[in-house]
């Protein structure tokens, strides 16, 4: 969606009303998950990287029998380091996202009028 910024001249107010419905508060945010999509939407994030689809590949080839090289947990390590680390690195960078929004959006502005 594009922010549209309408000048009060009083002929837009039909447009200004129906933008201001999409555009109701004033405040920034940078942050890239929720409480509630953080996992799911991490774990989708992290399997489009070339390196943990390799792993996960690995570790279902290992569950069969006839290919199997090292013991089934062994081959699961790996990945879920991986896995883990970067969900803790995300979930670091985005709280601190989320507290940097939290106070540029409670800063007192002014605001200059003719």
């Amino acid at each position: 969606k594009w922010r549209i910024v309408l000048p009060d001249n009083g002929r837009q107010w039909k447009n200004w009303k129906q933008a201001s419905t999409f555009y109701s508060g004033n405040r920034i945010q940078t942050t890239k998950y929720t409480w509630f999509t953080f996992l799911p939407q991490n774990i989708f994030g992290q399997f489009h990287r070339l390196g943990n689809l390799y792993f996960f590949f690995l570790m279902v080839l290992n569950w069969f029998p006839q290919v199997e090289v090292f013991q089934r947990e062994i081959t699961k390590l790996p990945l879920v380091v991986v896995l883990l680390a970067s969900m803790i690195k995300d979930a670091i960078e985005d709280y601190r996202k989320y507290q940097y929004d939290k106070t540029i959006n409670f800063t007192k502005t002014r605001v200059y009028n003719k």
